[in-house]
């Protein structure tokens, strides 16, 4: 099965919807670098209809105009990207379609052997869903070292926990710290009666 991966920029306090004046101050060449592996063998691009119109408003433009991140833009335009939507607006963008099932068409897509990468770029409503449909294989976060304080928040309200192992974790210079997180349980059932004997001082007399 294909392997679905999410990558989020986000604040100490959960916003993961960007402000470029807590966000570009700390994108140095390490994050240069965990950005570009995120979107390495990338077969399917997933996105919501705000961040795909964000892209679209865009990278055309970045790629025609030949600047340094020309290469990049292309990379983004010659990739096949389905996205999430109930309009029927041109998209205006090349290798592009859409789907009003969000959670069928990302099960079709893990499903296809022809597909072994799909990313998920920013759009939180998307991770939220496949999250709750237990469909995202990793969790990518590149945390920056700042409470944002207003903003859409990743995880909103709701009765279950997800529990997540972490894969890797990496500091940058600036302070951003990236996780990579899978999908995990909760280690056994535990009160405090349990962890009394680790109490600092537990033990001594």
């Amino acid at each position: 099965m294909a392997t679905l991966v999410s990558t989020l920029f986000i604040s100490l306090d959960g916003v993961a919807e960007i402000d470029p004046a807590w966000h570009f101050p700390y994108f140095d060449a390490n994050m240069g670098a965990a950005v570009g592996e995120d979107y390495e063998d990338v077969d399917v691009l997933l996105l919501g209809r705000v961040t795909y119109d964000s892209f679209a408003g865009a990278w055309p433009d970045r790629e025609a105009a030949g600047g340094e991140d020309a290469t990049f833009a292309a990379q983004l335009g010659d990739v096949r990207k389905v996205v999430a939507t109930r309009g029927d607006a041109d998209l205006g963008w090349r290798n592009v379609e859409r789907t009003d099932d969000l959670v069928a068409a990302a099960r079709a897509l893990k499903a296809d052997p022809e597909v072994g990468k799909v990313l998920v770029a920013g759009s939180i409503s998307v991770v939220r869903q496949l999250l709750a449909a237990g469909l995202l294989d990793e969790l990518r976060l590149l945390v920056h070292p700042v409470a944002a304080r207003s903003g859409e928040r990743l995880f909103d309200e709701g009765d279950a926990v997800y529990p997540l192992r972490l894969l890797r974790s990496d500091v940058f210079p600036t302070g951003v710290v990236r996780l990579v997180y899978a999908p995990g349980e909760v280690p056994g059932d535990a009160g405090y009666e349990d962890v009394v004997d680790k109490v600092p001082g537990a033990g001594t007399d």
